[in-house]
């Protein structure tokens, strides 16, 4: 009988090595995708000097010698880009903020309606899902945009439906307290009130689950809370006076207003968002065993706790990824402002560019800001799964 001997059993060579062929791999792409980005970013740049187009960012120190409707902050037209561009930022931050809230309410509601033994509220439900699900945002946008324009009159003959509150095509326009030191004081109040809150939520839960006793942590939170700016209100003065609107010329004057195009852009991305965050919800509570509400029935718990908890807290398992998936897109859909006239961050940004010529780094802050706002929702919500998740032991 003839043995193979092989030579080189002795021998490791690197390829043959899984680990260190995975490095080398990944090396490799690494230094394609940064030729690549090397090649495109240097043709870029040649292209534009032979155009003579301007490069780089020194343009968000300029004048920016347009206004914008609707602002969060101070803003005037002899500001610069950098700072008109802040604004659009918070005008986006505003209405996805707001609209996620909303969203996510008001689509726990309907999917619970959905799955409701009440047989009108759950075909209302329904219909909801399938009329806002099937018709494009964009179209929705429009509608609710052109609904407050011929719903509503001018400002002189603004509804006046309560004192300090008119609704016009202009808006809504409503009294806001004046000015005062004390309201400063109130929302530092509120934050502190607000820990102090969270804090007891949680020595309560621990002692819960040493002792089994429970403690009313919700209303005495919901008392701090309420309770503390109040105190604080009473120390400062206990101003009442208010900012009331004004009609003044063509428009009103004074209070607060909420424009017309924010109102059509939230209730459109808020009502369009919710009818699928519903059906997540929907899917996420049937996913739950049956046996489980039988169980938590069995020993005398009342339909309400048997939903929130026991179903709903297995349930967030199965809903929180796919949620973040809409809430990203709530605010990757608020881009469509632009259609409506609402200044955000796209319709600043492509005013910028149309004045400047720099659409490079326009579109490239427009991809900077959006990117951000999405990694940022995701780490949160990420957050969240992992603390509702079950730890197995």
């Amino acid at each position: 009988m003839v043995e193979n001997i092989n030579t080189n059993s002795g021998k490791t060579y690197f390829w043959n090595d899984e680990k260190t062929r995975g490095i080398i791999y990944q090396i490799v792409t690494a230094l394609l995708v940064a030729f690549i980005g090397y090649y495109l970013i240097s043709n870029v740049q040649e292209n534009m000097a032979k155009q003579s187009i301007a490069s780089g960012f020194d343009f968000l120190e300029k004048e920016a010698a347009f206004e914008i409707g609707e602002t969060s902050i101070q803003y005037s037209a002899a500001d610069t880009y950098g700072r008109a561009l802040v604004v659009g930022v918070l005008n986006t931050l505003k209405i996805s903020l707001v609209g996620m809230v909303l969203t996510t309410f008001l689509g726990t509601f309907l999917g619970i309606c959905t799955l409701s033994s009440n047989w009108l509220v759950s075909k209302l439900a329904t219909a909801y899902v399938e009329l806002f699900q099937n018709v494009p945002v964009l179209l929705q946008l429009f509608f609710f945009y052109a609904l407050f324009y011929e719903a509503f009159p001018g400002p002189r003959q603004a509804l006046h439906p309560i004192p300090g509150v008119f609704f016009s095509n202009r808006g809504m326009d409503f009294a806001i307290p004046a000015a005062h030191y004390a309201w400063s004081y109130m929302a530092y109040a509120v934050i502190a009130a607000s820990c102090i809150a969270f804090a007891i939520s949680r020595w309560a839960r621990k002692r819960q689950e040493q002792t089994g006793q429970q403690f009313p942590s919700f209303w005495v939170g919901l008392g701090i809370i309420v309770g503390l700016p109040l105190i604080t209100w009473v120390i400062c003065g206990a101003p009442v006076e208010l900012n009331v609107p004004e009609l003044k010329g063509f428009n009103f004057s004074g209070g607060h207003n909420i424009s017309p195009e924010f109102s059509a852009l939230l209730i459109g991305l808020v009502l369009y968002t919710a009818s699928f965050v519903a059906q997540i919800v929907r899917a996420g509570i049937q996913s739950i065993s049956h046996g489980q509400t039988e169980a938590a029935m069995s020993i005398g718990l009342k339909q309400k706790h048997v939903l929130s908890l026991v179903i709903f807290p297995q349930a967030l398992r199965v809903i929180v990824p796919p949620l973040t998936s809409q809430l990203l897109n709530l605010t990757k859909n608020s881009s469509l402002a632009v259609a409506i006239g609402y200044p955000d961050f796209v319709q600043v940004a492509g005013t910028t560019i149309n004045q400047t010529g720099q659409a490079v780094e326009g579109v490239a802050l427009m991809m900077m800001v959006y990117l951000t706002l999405s990694l940022l929702t995701s780490a949160f919500m990420n957050w969240y799964n992992k603390k509702i998740a079950i730890v197995e032991r």
